[in-house]
């Protein structure tokens, strides 16, 4: 079951190249963070209840619910709604996306470890990578916040890669996690106003 969750966070990562409008950036988030839920139940069930409801409450809540609302709150007071036009095509997107995804695999075998789950290792970087590109390649402020929320989810997956019989590891990850996430969406996100294109300029 873990595996299947598992291939499509991987699918999620792929279909961020290939979009090219905000909202679907934000329908990922929110479905990436149901996909964080599933992986926990399934992967921590022998944690105590406390944990779990924690990591729940993390992934279910502040990915899928409360991130992409105050992500659509953004996008609608920017007035911003399509990838910039500057941005990389997204064929070329593609095609780095998947040399990205090769390369988390290659490097999660040369990392083998009898602590380590490479599986989820393997994802978590292609995860981190996914976001890094998404900084990188694209024009808009907006899409920078979105790649900065991918990379958090990195965080949590490096955490269950290394710590899924390290219960309090994770919970320091997803603490790391929200923090994070809510300072970027305070300091930077939601003090956006509807001149999102003209920080882009200022950028270039």
């Amino acid at each position: 079951m873990v595996n299947y969750l598992i291939v499509l966070f991987a699918i999620t990562l792929i279909y961020f190249s290939a979009a090219e409008r905000l909202i679907t950036y934000v329908k990922l988030i929110a479905f990436q963070g149901l996909l964080l839920c599933g992986i926990a139940l399934v992967e921590l069930r022998e944690v105590n209840i406390a944990n779990l409801l924690f990591i729940v409450a993390e992934t279910l809540m502040f990915k899928a619910i409360v991130l992409p609302y105050l992500l659509n709150r953004i996008i609608r007071r920017s007035g911003v709604r399509k990838v910039h036009r500057q941005a990389m095509p997204g064929f070329y997107l593609l095609l780095f996306s998947i040399v990205g995804l090769l390369i988390s695999v290659v490097l999660a075998m040369v990392l083998i470890n009898p602590f380590i789950n490479t599986i989820y290792l393997a994802i978590a970087l292609f995860t981190l990578f996914t976001g890094l590109l998404l900084i990188v390649t694209h024009k808009l402020i907006i899409s920078h916040l979105i790649g900065f929320l991918v990379i958090e989810n990195a965080v949590l997956l490096f955490s269950l890669a290394i710590g899924s019989e390290m219960p309090m590891l994770i919970n320091i990850g997803i603490l790391l996690d929200i923090f994070v996430g809510v300072l970027i969406l305070g300091f930077f996100g939601l003090r956006l106003k509807p001149h999102t294109n003209e920080l882009t300029m200022l950028k270039d």
